[in-house]
């Protein structure tokens, strides 16, 4: 009898072993998804308490005064189903640190509790102990896992509801033979077979629950690999776009390139293109007339030539703007640079009766490429000189001044025209987004803010403080 017994917890403790080993190689094939400790610690405490207690019927003399080893394997029974108790509470939110502590002393105190009732109990309030316990944790844990499907539907959870169910009903059925049993059990030959019966049926469900929990966790690493199989996908395809997405905005940034240059030396030559074309059409008129004299002849022909090699560099430095090479700066004066851009525009601002106020410092040095920054003051002046020409004010003044800062210069570029309304102030820089025939503001200052941020520097727009426009220029005093 007591051979047959402990065989049946033999076999338990090794299909349980078995689901055990099974669900660790799987588990170290796993990186993603970890089974629950809670489970995993609950099966392996289980597996341990099966051989205790089988060893231990093997030996046993009499039901009265068992050997210790039974206080052993008992309360390692109550410590699974804590931890199985735990894993179905943490199906349905974290377990906290209170409850997990008073889980720990119950368990603590269970330890001399079974131990006095091993020592002065009898068979049957040991067994009717055990079986309550069975109860009320059977039952918590029915309606966690009934809380935990009506929130996600599982079909693994609901195996372990039921065989938790089963368990319960023969919880429930052991205590009513205890009950019903009219004589003092003291021998394992005097256990009723209905009994042993229902103990081992337990047993055995409690075996198919861990099964279902070795199911629920496959179920949830078949999910997460699903999902992650699905985000890969996404994200080759997020890749993919992106790639075609970089390939295309590099054609478009080459595009771009090749416009704005395009752009910038149709919109920088046409000044000396018009000054070429005045000084043509006046000698044109005094070849016509005959009265073209050597002097005029010498004069034409010098501003010609001063406007086809003033073409030339432009179309140089704009070639080496947009080629991101190397700058080729000199320690030049500011006022050098400011003079000869006013010598190209003097007749424009003399026929449009502006005042030029010049402030700026003879020592006051930078280090630029001379023909970049040029073309920048050049657009700046052209720029305010064409606002004047479209004022009301007078007298029109167009002041330039220089200081020096922290790191380099200061050049203010100062007019009292109509200046620059809020709407258009935040889009002046931008390529082609501010264009305004009338105000002359587009490509020139898109250009302007490249070449000056190509040296170092920085540009930014005023109002100024008596009403105009006011752009700041700032270059550094040497290049990195």
């Amino acid at each position: 009898m007591k051979l047959l017994i402990a065989l049946y917890f033999f076999i338990l403790a090794t299909i349980q072993l078995g689901l055990l080993l099974g669900i660790y190689h799987y588990h170290r094939s796993q990186s993603e998804l970890r089974p629950n400790p809670y489970w995993m610690g609950s099966l392996v405490v289980n597996v341990i308490a099966l051989l205790i207690f089988g060893g231990g019927i093997l030996v046993i003399e009499g039901l009265q005064k068992p050997e210790f080893n039974f206080t052993v394997a008992n309360s390692l029974f109550y410590i699974a189903a804590v931890f199985q108790l735990l894993f179905c509470k943490s199906l349905i939110g974290p377990v906290s640190k209170r409850l997990q502590y008073s889980f720990a002393l119950s368990s603590i105190i269970f330890v001399p509790t079974f131990e006095f009732l091993r020592v002065y109990g009898s068979y049957e309030i040991r067994t009717a102990f055990m079986c309550s316990i069975g109860v009320i944790f059977f039952s918590w844990q029915i309606m966690m896992l009934r809380r935990k499907r009506s929130l996600e539907p599982s079909q693994q959870l609901m195996y372990m509801q039921y065989a938790t169910a089963i368990e319960l009903f023969f919880s429930l059925c052991r205590l009513g033979v205890l009950v019903s049993t009219g004589f003092t059990i003291s021998q394992v030959e005097q256990i009723p077979q209905l009994l042993i019966l229902l103990t081992i049926g337990q047993l055995v469900i409690n075996t198919l629950s861990y099964i279902a929990l070795g199911g629920y966790w496959a179920e949830r690493v078949a999910l997460a690999n699903a999902k992650s199989n699905s985000e890969n996908v996404e994200i080759k395809a997020l890749l993919s776009e992106r790639e075609g997405l970089i390939s295309r905005l590099l054609k478009a940034n080459k595009t771009v390139a090749t416009g704005a240059l395009s752009a910038s030396i149709a919109h920088e030559l046409n000044q000396p293109l018009g000054a070429s074309f005045l000084n043509i059409q006046f000698l044109q008129k005094k070849l016509a007339e005959g009265s073209l004299s050597a002097e005029q002849n010498q004069e034409v022909l010098s501003a010609l030539l001063s406007d086809n090699q003033r073409a030339a560099n432009i179309i140089r430095s704009l070639r080496s703007i947009f080629s991101e090479g190397r700058i080729g700066a000199e320690q030049i004066e500011v006022i050098e640079l400011i003079e000869s851009v006013l010598k190209i525009t003097k007749p424009e601002i003399q026929s449009k009766n502006i005042q030029v106020v010049l402030r700026v410092s003879s020592s006051a040095l930078v280090n630029v490429n001379r023909a970049e920054i040029q073309q920048v003051f050049l657009n700046l002046i052209n720029n305010a000189t064409q606002a004047l020409a479209d004022s009301d004010a007078t007298p029109r003044i167009l002041k330039i001044e220089s200081c020096n800062v922290s790191g380099g210069v200061e050049i203010l570029i100062v007019d009292n025209g109509p200046g620059i309304s809020a709407d258009a102030q935040p889009h002046l820089f931008e390529l082609l987004a501010g264009s305004n025939k009338k105000s002359g503001m587009g490509l020139g200052l898109w250009l302007c803010q490249h070449i000056v941020s190509r040296h170092g520097g920085h540009i930014h727009y005023d109002d100024a403080p008596d009403g105009g426009a006011q752009f700041v220029v700032f270059l550094p005093a040497t290049q990195e």
